[in-house]
């Protein structure tokens, strides 16, 4: 009897776990979203309105009140309206004295106003505890449920227990809370949503330079060259060679500037003898986007793949395999088999195929899903050891693909080479130069810097003065 008594007992909830209630100002479509999914984490929730009557737009299990009585109903107050409607706080401002205030608002543009929203909002109720959160989460993703892509919601605010307090709701939500520190970074969280993809603007406007670039490039050798000389037209390059050679030329370049700045880095540690002192803002910029410009990179050699399996069911193909059978069969003639040329065939293929798995590889491990379940060695190991190896395999590719035809006359078209000549130039440098950095000599010195060690202490010190006057 008692064991079952005690079973019994155990499925009553308890009365300490019953949600407190959050009050919502403002009936839009993120606060009645909003309101909806906190009624459904078990929270009670109460309306502030100024039309405090029933509707059917409002969850039925929510009740609606005019702003002053929905505050003194709750401890927690989520500001779901404009910052230009904020102006009616201030004669609330006895009311929501020591209440948790969070704002949720997003402006039209980038540093729209002076100071932040959360900031503003704090100068005018002073005696309340403004919070800023949920300003990176949408209506339609709390309506729907697709929470995957705005999952983490950025938190910040001066009162440590209302942070706390507004993460725990978070948590309820079924949502990740980061916290981002003070009020002084709601600006930043403010401007976030506004910012179209910040991180990929370098990789994609270099690689559509490098596109436009190849494209013309190849255009004039293989397609203006022939018509010019020989009178052939081969207008019909553009849609599918010209792009097959210029998707893995871009896919490499890309590749081997993902490893660059790391090599410039050590370069530059190793001229200054120490790591405390800053990179140039541009490697600092170009080093947090390598992410960016290696899935990039993985998206071009993916394309060069896809290409390249259609190549034997094009009519220019067809016809030249036809054509080249049929004139053998009436000259009674066949080409021998050239065992040398079938050694460089199949290794170009399988250095490619090496190549794009470890690229693939590369590209799943960069995924947030992958990378927070490996430590850092791992990730490490996989990124640079692995990393090399791609693109040693994808380089080795291309050179063998070159052949022979690097030396030969009739590659140089209006003295220019062939576009996967250049493409070799950077992944070249990039390899030679690591090559060099990982000899004893070099790489006991560039360890012994990275763990702290300083040839000249006096020069970071100077160096950091420097950058600091000038930031004043």
């Amino acid at each position: 009897m008692n064991k079952n008594s005690s079973n019994i007992m155990a499925l009553v909830p308890k009365t300490s776990n019953k949600r407190e209630t959050v009050c919502i100002f403002g009936t839009g479509d993120f606060g009645r979203a909003l309101g909806h999914k906190l009624i459904q984490s078990g929270y009670p929730v109460v309306f502030g309105s100024r039309s405090p009557w029933p509707s059917s737009l409002i969850p039925k299990d929510a009740e609606v009140l005019n702003h002053a009585e929905a505050a003194q109903k709750a401890a927690i107050i989520i500001i779901a309206i404009q910052r230009q409607h904020y102006d009616f706080l201030a004669s609330l401002e006895e009311t929501l004295r020591g209440k948790v205030l969070v704002d949720i608002s997003n402006n039209l543009k980038i540093n729209q106003y002076p100071e932040s929203n959360a900031k503003y909002l704090a100068q005018l109720v002073p005696s309340a505890r403004v919070v800023k959160a949920f300003n990176t989460v949408s209506a339609w993703a709390l309506q729907s449920g697709t929470l995957d892509a705005s999952r983490q919601v950025f938190v910040c605010g001066d009162d440590t227990e209302a942070k706390q307090m507004v993460m725990d709701i978070i948590r309820a939500l079924g949502l990740t809370p980061l916290d981002q520190g003070s009020l002084l970074a709601a600006r930043e969280i403010e401007n976030y949503p506004l910012q179209l993809f910040p991180m990929w603007k370098i990789p994609i406007f270099l690689s559509l330079g490098l596109t436009a670039f190849f494209f013309f490039y190849c255009l004039v050798r293989d397609v203006i060259y022939p018509y010019v000389y020989e009178n052939k037209d081969y207008s019909f390059f553009l849609a599918i060679s010209i792009p097959n050679r210029i998707c893995p030329i871009i896919a490499l370049v890309l590749l081997a500037l993902v490893y660059l700045p790391g090599i410039l880095a050590a370069i530059i540690q190793l001229y200054r003898g120490t790591k405390y002192s800053r990179f140039p803002d541009w490697l600092d910029k170009w080093m947090l986007c390598r992410k960016q410009l290696g899935l990039v990179a993985l998206a071009f050699a993916s394309l060069h793949v896809i290409y390249t399996l259609v190549i034997p069911i094009r009519y220019y193909v067809r016809w030249r395999i036809e054509d080249r059978t049929i004139s053998q069969a009436l000259n009674n003639k066949t080409t021998p088999f050239d065992n040398t040329n079938g050694w460089l065939s199949d290794s170009y293929l399988a250095l490619g195929i090496l190549g794009f798995l470890l690229f693939v590889l590369l590209g799943i491990t960069s995924l947030p899903s992958v990378s927070n379940n490996v430590n850092w060695r791992e990730f490490r190991f996989v990124q640079s050891k692995l990393g090399y190896l791609t693109l040693i395999l994808c380089t080795a590719h291309t050179l063998v693909y070159g052949g022979k035809r690097f030396l030969s006359p009739s590659a140089y078209r209006w003295y220019l080479p062939n576009a996967y000549m250049l493409s070799l130039i950077i992944p070249c440098i990039v390899l030679v130069v690591k090559f060099v950095l990982i000899l004893p000599c070099l790489d006991k010195q560039l360890t012994r810097i990275r763990q702290g060690w300083e040839r000249n202490p006096q020069y970071s010190e100077q160096s950091n003065y420097v950058i600091n006057k000038s930031a004043v």
